[in-house]
């Protein structure tokens, strides 16, 4: 589900609609794009994360609300000032195309963040395929927001670093490998045998586990590490995964993942009823009929209104892994950009996967108290 070129030049124009209510009030706001949408790492239905940067003395959450509601911008019972919120926040659906966006002022966290996952992004060419199934994997089980009892995507972000960064093979992290074996590897790490009572996670310094005590001994503000424990990269002493309450069902939902994926690349599933129509990844994903429809409709609007620029269309050449299983694959042939077919996902065998797998090798990395 890899963003198209019609999707982000759609969601360019909800941005500019916004942006002139907001220059219209303040002509000297700076509004800055961040989360999903920055890094090109947002599926079709994902929000658009806004920040306004100003000098107000308090967020002028109403103010821009009502601007909002005469300028007709968003549906009519759509908007939402959330201002007791830990960030104040207006949440609202755009009217013409139904992208939901939410409007922050003056927190630089978002526009960090986004820098930051861009710079990984470059570091492993793999990381935007693996987060886009990923995304689109939890979506469907309502475990895509730390608020339906899942987590947030840039917990999703950063557990995929650091699985990248401690591979215990170093070829795993080349740009041409096996992807259904990497997708199959981080199912069996964070669903089965990564120890979520004792073990933390750190990217900066190269990536490391670490043990939660350690952890704690930077918390702020009398925290205790979570059970999903991610030490955030960008604000020491912050744990990421402190409101995922839910990632237990998360780490369920991956052990599913692995235990169907691995059967499917078994040698026994040469005798499955559905081999032959059910591609491998499409056991455990499926894109519904109504987005089908729904990204159709937005390359039937805006597909001639493309103009991108070369960083941005460079960007947006990504090969859409899912779509393999959505039954989009013959309509989409003719208009998908070209690829490197290295980088489709496909699925080794059981002997290939045992081998060198992530998840059973990782307590090689460090202490036992790692794996479960």
């Amino acid at each position: 589900m890899s963003p198209r070129p019609e999707e982000a030049a759609m969601r360019r124009e909800v941005v500019k609609r916004i942006e002139t209510v907001i220059k219209d009030l303040w002509p000297a706001a700076d509004v800055q794009i961040f989360g999903s949408f920055s890094t090109g790492l947002y599926l079709p239905t994902s929000d658009i994360d806004l920040v306004v940067f100003g000098k107000w003395e308090r967020p002028p959450l109403q103010l821009l609300e009502q601007a909002l509601r005469k300028h007709n911008v968003a549906e009519p019972y759509s908007i939402k000032v959330l201002d007791k919120a830990t960030v104040p926040i207006i949440k609202l659906t755009d009217q013409e195309t139904e992208v939901k966006v939410d409007i922050s002022f003056n927190v630089e966290t978002g526009v960090k963040a986004a820098r930051f996952i861009k710079e990984y992004m470059k570091k492993y060419s793999l990381l935007p395929y693996l987060i886009l199934v990923l995304k689109q994997f939890l979506l469907q089980r309502d475990l895509n927001e730390v608020f339906t009892g899942g987590i947030s995507s840039y917990s999703l972000i950063l557990m995929a670093i650091s699985f990248l960064q401690l591979h215990p093979r170093i070829d795993a992290r080349r740009a041409d490998e096996n992807l259904g074996m990497l997708l199959i590897e981080f199912f069996e790490l964070y669903g089965r045998n990564f120890n979520y009572l004792k073990t933390g996670i750190r990217i900066k310094n190269g990536g490391a586990y670490i043990a939660k005590e350690e952890i704690m001994k930077v918390m702020t503000n009398g925290y205790r590490p979570s059970m999903l424990c991610i030490e955030d990269p960008l604000l020491p002493g912050n744990d990421v995964g402190r409101s995922s309450y839910g990632a237990m069902q998360v780490k369920q939902v991956f052990d599913y993942a692995y235990i169907v994926l691995s059967h499917a690349v078994s040698p026994l599933a040469r005798s499955y009823p559905n081999r032959d129509s059910e591609s491998t990844l499409g056991r455990i994903i499926k894109v519904t009929q109504e987005v089908i429809d729904y990204r159709a409709w937005i390359k039937k609007k805006w597909g001639i209104k493309i103009n991108l620029s070369p960083e941005l269309d460079n960007r947006l050449k990504i090969r859409d892994p899912v779509a393999l299983c959505s039954g989009e694959q013959q309509q989409n042939r003719d208009s998908e950009p070209s690829y490197n077919p290295h980088l489709a996902l496909s699925f080794a065998s059981t002997q290939q996967l045992s081998s060198g797998s992530s998840a059973s090798s990782v307590s090689s990395l460090s202490s036992s108290d790692i794996v479960s």
